[in-house]
């Protein structure tokens, strides 16, 4: 047997680390092992010819390219932020991990491309904290630059004004560029009070805006109408010791014009001027155009006269915008004397000038001298467009000279412009007045002529000439006589039944509707709403109530007067049930229906307590908010109180608003006696339902038999 052979021990193999060594937040990474070669070393260290970056382009960087130099792998990531990458949707883990894969190739060009490109607001602010977070990143100005615009973008504009804060807490102080870029978003989307607030904030972190930045805050000011507030930052300015240059003083005096303050105006005008800033032509028609727009022409005037002390020689855009408020300001003479020197000093006018001059003439009553004006237009050249020309027939017109009137009318023809129904609304209203039926049938017949929609026109012609109530004979006058040759429709029926309704005159207006039945013309809607109101004042509420029904049968609704006519009539009489059925009807029917109604469904509500209390308290709010009870608000109390309640907690609602003067006692009376009729009315049917229930109803019909005497 051979010797016991034991296996010689194997020789001792040293651990050798090879390749980098992980890295931690206190420790960089480490190349190499335990032994190494120092030419590696040195050549690895050796510094590498470096070319400036090339500009970054978001569209051009691939997520999925290393780029020539491959850069070392990256760490394994702990296990918390493995377990995060898993509840990661499969985009946002791409997106992470290309990041993560390309760390030598993005930085903070990438992340301000990236919030530039952002529309969700809540996206970019994560994005921006985990790139802060990543190891070796900092933002730079560009980064938080882009997150401020982004937030704005998304009206996120409150967050993006403590982007200063979160710059001061990374330690990058932020500079007045950043404050510049929030001043503009808040002067842009005029937010006034925003931008003083971003502007105190910068005055915190001792930031000095220069003469520009201080412009832009100033201004901002001003156009959201915040002058106070502009002139205290105008005070700072000074304080700090910078020179106001011309574009300051005009936004001042922009801002002083705007608000009327003149006084205050004229010293900064003086500063101006003490400081060699004299204002020119364009500085003082902005002034005069801001006061125009205030109505202040005494202001303009002002002006006015501060410019030719100055020596400033107006423009044409400076006369015409001075002449355009005068005339605006119906001071007629002052704007025709500027008119004169602008001739006197051959400047070319133009024809708008004309054109404002001769309405406010005609305005003035002064037809004469807006003819005149006529004249020298055509004589210089122009042709009168429309504006010019409706003014001067309407102007004619009103002096009783109908007939220059439509003389020009043809001369309008002959220089091809086309008129509308501004142009001879006036020549019909001065023919109908003077009862001139030939001459206005005349020209119904050119309308046509010239394609005019006449029936539409004479539709107008009538909505304005029944306004003046004192015109309505003559209304009806012309509509019979236009009626035998032809010119009739149901518009015109509306129109003048509409204006006899409102001046009373409600047989006439039956009588008229009378008259359109025996025609061809088919009432419409609102034909028989105007019917229905009239109905209800002559007392005959089931007639109403026919016509009401046929509104229905053409699937039309009635008018709001209508409804409230007839549900008035309707309580009045005493038909309680129908009253409530019709407002619910307007109700479900009408966006925007009466508030007396609404308020009487508030009290049948009301009425289900059973308490008397409930009710006084609904009808007390009607008359805070301007609705007095009337009709249709007791006819819901004795609806509500014979269903839900009694006839005792009614009658206390009555002698409240007896108490409060808000109802007559011989109302109260009236209302008492249809309470009791509705509650006897209400019992019946209940009895009768009980009967039909049981089948007992025959047998009462029987019984009823027997009783009849023979």
């Amino acid at each position: 047997m051979p010797p016991n052979h034991r296996p010689a021990p194997e020789p001792f193999k040293p651990y050798f680390f090879y390749g980098h060594r992980k890295s931690s937040q206190n420790r960089p990474v480490v190349y190499g092992g335990l032994f190494s070669s120092r030419k590696a070393i040195a050549a690895r260290r050796s510094p590498r010819p470096t070319s400036p970056p090339a500009p970054f382009h978001l569209h051009e960087w691939d997520p999925d390219h290393h780029g020539a130099l491959q850069s070392p792998p990256p760490a394994p990531e702990p296990a918390s932020s493995l377990a995060a990458s898993r509840r990661l949707s499969p985009i946002a883990r791409f997106i992470v991990d290309a990041f993560r894969r390309n760390r030598g190739d993005w930085g903070p060009p990438v992340v301000a491309e990236v919030l530039k490109a952002e529309n969700n607001a809540t996206i970019a602010s994560k994005f921006f904290a985990w790139a802060g977070r990543q190891k070796g990143y900092r933002h730079d100005y560009a980064a938080y630059n882009a997150l401020a615009y982004c937030l704005n973008r998304n009206d996120k504009f409150r967050a993006a004004d403590q982007v200063p804060e979160l710059m001061d807490s990374h330690w990058k102080p932020p500079s007045e560029k950043q404050f510049e870029i929030l001043i503009r978003m808040h002067a842009d989307a005029r937010r006034g009070l925003r931008l003083y607030y971003v502007y105190e904030k910068m005055k915190k972190f001792g930031v000095k805006p220069r003469v520009f930045l201080y412009n832009k805050i100033i201004d901002g000011l001003v156009r959201t109408d915040h002058l106070d507030l502009a002139l205290s930052v105008y005070d700072d300015f000074r304080f700090d010791g910078l020179v106001e240059d011309s574009v300051t003083y005009m936004i001042l005096i922009k801002g002083l014009c705007k608000a009327g303050r003149i006084n205050e105006m004229m010293e900064i005008l003086a500063k101006m001027r003490a400081n060699l800033c004299k204002p020119d032509v364009f500085a003082y028609t902005a002034m005069v155009k801001i006061l125009v727009s205030e109505g202040n022409l005494d202001g303009c005037l002002g002006v006015w006269e501060e410019m030719k002390r100055d020596g400033v020689k107006a423009d044409v855009m400076a006369y015409g915008t001075l002449v355009t408020g005068l005339c605006k300001g119906k001071r007629t003479d002052k704007a025709f004397e500027l008119f004169q020197e602008m001739k006197a000093k051959c400047f070319l006018i133009d024809r708008a000038i004309y054109g404002v001059l001769v309405e406010s003439f005609v305005a003035c009553g002064k037809v004469e001298s807006a003819c005149g004006l006529l004249k020298d237009l055509i004589d210089l050249g122009y042709q009168a467009d429309l504006r010019i020309y409706n003014a001067l027939i309407e102007g004619l017109c009103s002096v009783k000279h109908v007939d220059k009137a439509h003389k020009l009318f043809f001369i309008m023809l002959q220089d091809d412009l086309w008129p509308d129904f501004r142009t001879v609304n006036p020549i019909l209203v001065s023919y109908a007045e003077m009862r001139r039926m030939e001459d206005f049938s005349k020209l119904l017949m050119q309308m046509e002529k010239f394609g005019f929609s006449v029936m539409n026109d004479l539709s107008s012609f009538f909505s304005s000439f029944v306004c003046v109530e004192e015109r309505i004979p003559i209304a009806l006058d012309v509509f019979r006589d236009l009626k035998v040759k032809g010119y009739c429709s149901v518009s015109i029926y509306n129109i003048l039944l509409g204006a006899l309704k409102k001046s009373g005159d409600v047989k006439l207006v039956m009588s008229l509707f009378d008259e359109m039945k025996s025609t061809q013309i088919k009432p419409n809607s609102l034909t028989y709403s105007i019917t229905i109101e009239c109905l209800v004042a002559l007392g005959e509420i089931k007639e109403a109530c026919t016509f009401y029904n046929k509104i229905m049968e053409m699937s039309c609704l009635p008018s709001i007067d209508a409804y409230c006519s007839l549900a008035k009539g309707l309580s009045k009489i005493g038909e309680i049930d129908a009253t409530m059925m019709l407002i619910r009807d307007c109700l479900a029917s009408v966006m925007s229906g009466p508030m007396e109604f609404k308020y009487s469904l508030t009290i049948l509500h009301a009425t289900k307590s059973g308490q008397a209390e409930k009710v006084v308290e609904v009808l007390d709010e009607m008359v805070q908010e301007g609705f007095p009870p009337s009709d249709v608000a007791f006819c819901a109390v004795i609806s509500g109180f014979c269903k839900h309640g009694t006839i005792e907690e009614a009658r206390k609602v009555f002698s409240s608003m007896q108490q409060h003067k808000l109802l007559k006692e011989s109302d109260a009376i009236v209302y008492e006696d249809m309470l009791v009729e509705h509650m006897q009315k209400k019992t019946a049917d209940l009895v009768l339902s009980g009967l039909k229930f049981f089948g007992l109803e025959r047998k009462l019909k029987a019984k009823e038999c027997n009783l009849l005497p023979l």
